[in-house]
């Protein structure tokens, strides 16, 4: 697992706007926050959180609530979740009592692998996020979205995004277009001094991230943002020049591969010879660590993943699935205890939709169209049959990953449960953020409210 930082000394508190399957809230909670509020509109979301909350999201799990105007819990209480549209809460009761909001508004409008309709898309909710800050007040903001958001056509509106956490206070009239309010807030923060203290306004930081530097088994490009109030000690630059350093290498991985014995086929010694050769085979003989890298752990694979590499505590590997068996509904870990690891029929491989091998991270996990994902729930297997017909002699057996697998990818423990057919529970894994690398940046800031006696 990636080096955390020291986990905080005091109580902290949370609150999880547009919480999904759990991903970024499963990774608060193990920072050590307790949850005060949950909130996510779509239905089989909401299953997926109430499935396995006291396993994943706290001992005194969570509770449905229809208020418009939830409470925070007592300690011992289950932290509500309430399933409206956030844009209709009154979110007032949260005020001066959140350390951390954390949240990813839905990115589809935003995502290279979707439809880009940007800024205009009803589904855009960055402003419900700040509705929301206004309402609160919270420390600290961690933010999670998709690369896209960096793309060139995106890039001044993505300043616009940055403007408003930085001034969420200073609110877009309805009607006004949003270059009007960025205009607005680029003068205000022009004249903003650089010892700024005032209460409402926010010191942010944008990290692009890839989480396979982080731990996490998949490449899987992202973009963080940390939003810290700007009263506070806190100097965000020094946590920005921290915390955007890798903390796991490729080069490493490459290295402790490249030998026939080295450490990752030691680890993995039930590996067949072609594929171990295989693999080999790319590694170039002059790989380095990079300078100052020379400690850091290697990446960690699909193959870690599946047998259980790459956490605390080494978790069960997960057995092979049966090809025989690939019938949408037999459970192949049953006997560990384990749901979700259930075959399912007709992979395949095409131009445009090439699979994952195992001994390399993930592909990034996609929500897909219609919950359908495309070559990134693939992975070819270590199995081969002889075929004159093929350029090297062989089929190469490939199937559908399992909803276990994807999880494992994502870091999600095995106790979490997805709701849903397998296309939402794919859904739900494609949108969320890695436990690992959410985990990361919430100790992260916990620490950094600790040494500012926050």
């Amino acid at each position: 697992m990636v080096d955390q930082p020291e986990e905080t000394k005091k109580p902290r508190t949370s609150v999880e706007l547009f919480a999904g399957g759990g991903g970024l809230a499963m990774a608060v909670h193990q920072a050590g926050y307790r949850p005060l509020l949950f909130n996510e509109f779509n239905s089989r979301a909401c299953e997926t959180l109430e499935a396995s909350a006291r396993k994943t999201l706290g001992e005194f799990g969570i509770e449905r609530t229809d208020s418009k105007k939830p409470r925070p819990p007592a300690i011992g209480e289950p932290a509500p979740l309430s399933p409206r549209d956030v844009v209709d809460l009154d979110l007032t009761a949260f005020a001066g009592q959140v350390d951390v909001l954390a949240g990813g508004p839905p990115c589809q409008p935003f995502s290279a692998g979707g439809v880009a309709k940007g800024d205009e898309d009803k589904r855009n909710m960055f402003p419900a996020m700040f509705k929301a800050i206004r309402e609160m007040r919270p420390k600290v903001v961690i933010c999670e979205n998709v690369r896209g958001l960096l793309r060139p056509s995106f890039e001044e509106y993505f300043k616009y995004i940055q403007r408003e956490l930085t001034l969420p206070f200073e609110e877009r009239v309805d009607k006004d277009p949003w270059q009007y309010h960025n205009e607005k807030l680029k003068g205000i923060i022009d004249r903003l001094s650089e010892d700024d203290e005032n209460a409402e306004h926010y010191r942010v930081r944008v990290f692009k991230v890839n989480a396979a530097d982080y731990g996490v088994p998949q490449i899987r490009n992202r973009v963080v943002m940390v939003a810290f109030r700007a009263d506070l000690p806190i100097d965000a630059d020094e946590f920005f020049e921290e915390h955007s350093k890798r903390r796991f290498s490729k080069e490493a991985l490459l290295l402790s591969m490249r030998d026939e014995d080295g450490a990752y086929w030691r680890r993995h010694d039930h590996v067949k010879p072609h594929v171990r050769d295989k693999a080999r085979g790319g590694i170039d003989k002059k790989v380095r660590p990079r300078d100052g890298e020379e400690e850091l752990p290697a990446w960690r694979t699909l193959r870690d993943a599946i047998q259980g590499y790459g956490t605390d505590v080494r978790l069960p590997a997960l057995p092979e699935i049966d090809l025989n068996r690939l019938d949408r509904k037999t459970e192949q870990a049953a006997h560990l205890g384990i749901t979700g690891h259930i075959g399912w029929p007709a992979a395949r491989i095409y131009k445009g939709h090439t699979p994952n091998e195992l001994d390399l991270p993930a592909k990034t996990v996609k929500a897909g169209v219609h919950g359908v994902p495309g070559g990134e729930s693939v992975m070819l297997l270590d199995d081969r049959e002889p075929d004159s017909k093929s350029a090297d002699g062989y089929t190469h057996l490939h199937r559908y990953m399992t909803v276990r697998e994807t999880a494992r990818v994502m870091t999600f423990p095995d106790e979490w449960v997805g709701c849903g057919p397998r296309g939402e529970q794919m859904r739900q894994l494609g949108n969320a953020v890695p436990v690992v690398l959410g985990e990361y940046f919430a100790n992260a800031v916990s620490k950094a409210l600790d040494d500012a006696g926050e």
